[in-house]
């Protein structure tokens, strides 16, 4: 049996999961470690994530500890993870997917239409941002960062009518008491690979690699690879106005994705279905850059929105 060595965020999500594959690692007999690792993301708290723009701002510490040895493989959300990896490391395993959906979370309100004119919903994405305005384009959107005690926590305290989180690290974390609708995906387009934990290590790591092979989901892999083809041909990272939502059905794949300007004035949507996940995502997302996709990114650049770059 192996000793491994995993690195992970420090944060309460990040650390449920780390110890979930800590313990499913144990399970098979190996020994494991944990070292909790600071990233860049974890450092800025104050401002919102898409007008940092920092690439791999929760991944390249973590990364740098791989290189270094310091690491046997990294437990990612995988929607964290750029589509583009730098040649030193490879994605050995994807997880058994949890919902990757949105939900709605409030005291006092049932879902979004029951809110009243001129309520304050907090969100630092803007993807969620361009398609809540969409809907409510009378609504007061402001940021939200923190952990996720940290947000339910202003959300119990009145800072905000309701916030918008994604149900995994909710259900994960068995915080699910202020959710009060999950929001369907043709409503609320999730981010690519949303659900899903990525399992990183260093390229060419075939030992480790072999370890974590029990690890890896069929379903999960192929909806997510999808996903992340459709965002790597768009060029953005995982806090741009950019959804992705595949699901594998009787053997097809189907994927929705969406291009939106962040104050909700403009919304592509395009949803096609396909068997080889790369290229359906290729396909989607240059039908989207066709029909507006690229000058609505265009916009986003040039009003002051951060895109984070691929490395």
């Amino acid at each position: 049996m192996a000793r491994l060595r995993i690195g992970s965020r420090g944060s309460q999500l990040a650390l449920w999961q780390a110890h979930h594959i800590s313990d499913l690692l144990r399970a098979q007999g190996h020994t494991v470690e944990l070292e909790i690792i600071k990233t860049t993301g974890d450092k800025i708290t104050d401002v919102a994530l898409a007008k940092v723009g920092t690439k791999g701002m929760f991944t390249k510490e973590i990364e740098e500890a791989l290189v270094e040895n310091r690491v046997d493989l990294a437990v990612h959300s995988l929607k964290d993870l750029p589509t583009e990896l730098a040649a030193d490391f490879e994605i050995a395993a994807i997880t058994t997917r949890e919902n990757p959906r949105d939900v709605f979370c409030s005291v006092k309100f049932a879902n979004i239409e029951a809110l009243p004119q001129q309520a304050n919903v907090g969100t630092s994405s803007l993807r969620r941002q361009a398609q809540l305005m969409s809907l409510r384009p009378d609504l007061r959107i402001h940021p939200l960062r923190g952990n996720v005690d940290t947000r339910l926590r202003k959300l119990e305290s009145g800072d905000y009518d309701a916030i918008i989180l994604a149900a995994a690290g909710l259900n994960r974390l068995g915080k699910t008491q202020l959710v009060r609708q999950v929001i369907p995906a043709e409503v609320m387009t999730p981010a690519a690979g949303q659900g899903a934990l990525g399992i990183e290590i260093r390229n060419g790591d075939s030992a480790t690699r072999a370890l974590l092979a029990f690890l890896d989901d069929a379903a999960a892999r192929a909806t997510t690879t999808c996903e992340r083809a459709l965002l790597n041909k768009l060029g953005g990272g995982c806090q741009v106005p950019i959804g992705a939502f595949a699901e594998v059905k009787e053997g097809r794949i189907r994927l929705n994705g969406l291009v939106a300007h962040p104050d909700g004035t403009k919304v592509l949507r395009e949803t096609r279905e396909g068997t080889d996940p790369v290229r359906l995502g290729e396909e989607v997302g240059e039908t989207l850059l066709r029909r507006g996709g690229d000058v609505i990114l265009e916009e986003v650049y040039g009003e002051g929105f951060a895109l984070p770059q691929q490395p």
